[in-house]
């Protein structure tokens, strides 16, 4: 299985909780600083839900090398 790197820029990122609510495999989750993190990225299977839902272009996921 291909792996992904999920960056989560915390600036931009608001905490809507949209990416974790769409995300098929919750691979990400609300961390204690009400931002979004990568709680299980070794899950993702890199279908960009979460980038394309962000409303604030906090996401990007990317093929690891």
């Amino acid at each position: 299985m291909k792996k992904y790197t999920i960056k989560i820029n915390k600036d931009w990122c608001k905490g809507c909780e949209l990416c974790v609510a769409f995300c098929p495999r919750n691979v990400l989750e609300i961390g204690k600083d009400r931002k979004a993190e990568p709680a299980r990225e070794e899950d993702c299977t890199g279908c960009l839900i979460c980038e394309l839902k962000c409303p604030d272009f906090a996401i990007t996921v990317s093929p690891k090398a």
